[in-house]
């Protein structure tokens, strides 16, 4: 069973702490349990109710009435919301508690769904990449095993990779090469599926090189091949990579090219880097990149 902090609560909610503990005084919506030395942390049950309630009250349900609901209704009031086409936060938030369940039925029925009603791309950067973002939030503080992370995972890189296989092309006079591949040790691939599927979705060319690749490999291919773009990601790299160093090394390396880094480390974590380099902190500046180039 994991646990998590009030303030992890807050980051995969979305409802400020303060107000987390307002409503378990007020309406006894959760039940913290404590440490020996009286810190609170919450466990799975208490984060699926912490995202259900959030989801309502995003969905203007009061939380006064929110807290009267049994726990069939509750569930009931989920089901209703997560059918709106609107709702992102809903799928992205139910994806989370199948995730914590095991439910691979719930997943595959959640992400048909959406895939329906938003269409393809709109799932990808509205509901697939807000989930990956949130599961790497519970990756860094360990809130996630291995095998959860894995097992869904593993579903939606086979809807990526099929949607990708999918993209047909035309030719274009002005088409981009961009080579993509995570530094070695990373191994959270999602994110750069997802951007493989964009770039290619917006009619350009792709050299995807995958998890884990040394960056040796990177300056032979590098000099082998042309391209004009690299793109790089980092969801949950380990502790000791040096995420600007090895930025500023691409940079020297290829001063020609512009590479495109991935990462949700604030801006103010990069120094010294050069124009050429630019951040995707959210999957959207990608799109908007990629529109640029028309």
């Amino acid at each position: 069973m994991a646990v998590y902090s009030i303030k992890e609560l807050e980051t995969l909610s979305g409802i400020k702490a303060h107000t987390i503990r307002i409503w378990e005084k007020r309406y006894n919506l959760i039940d913290p349990h404590r440490t020996n030395t009286n810190i609170r942390y919450y466990t799975d049950e208490d984060l699926k109710k912490i995202l259900n309630v959030a989801v309502l009250n995003r969905h203007g349900i009061k939380i006064s009435n929110i807290a009267k609901l049994s726990e069939l209704e509750l569930k009931e009031e989920i089901l209703r919301v997560s059918g709106d086409p609107n709702s992102s936060d809903a799928f992205v938030d139910s994806l989370i508690m199948a995730m914590i369940d095991f439910d691979e039925y719930k997943l595959e029925a959640l992400l048909e769904k959406s895939i329906r009603k938003k269409g393809l791309l709109s799932t990808v950067t509205e509901v697939i990449y807000p989930f990956i973002v949130k599961v790497g939030i519970l990756w860094l503080s360990g809130d996630v095993y291995p095998a959860q992370e894995h097992f869904v995972s593993f579903l939606i890189r086979q809807k990526i990779i099929s949607a990708t296989n999918a993209v047909s092309h035309t030719f274009n006079a002005n088409s981009k090469k961009f080579l993509m591949l995570l530094p070695e040790g990373e191994w959270h691939e999602l994110g750069l599926l997802i951007a493989q599927y964009l770039v290619k979705e917006a009619n350009h060319e792709v050299i995807y090189l995958g998890q884990s690749v040394p960056y040796t490999d990177v300056l032979a291919i590098g000099a082998a091949k042309k391209f004009d773009a690299i793109v790089v990601s980092s969801t949950a790299s380990q502790a000791d990579f040096d995420w600007n160093l090895y930025l500023k090394d691409l940079g020297g390396a290829f001063p020609d090219k512009k590479i495109l880094y991935m990462t949700h480390l604030p801006e103010e974590h990069f120094q010294g880097l050069s124009p050429n380099h630019i951040q995707l902190s959210k999957i959207n500046d990608l799109s908007d990149y990629l529109s640029s180039l028309l």
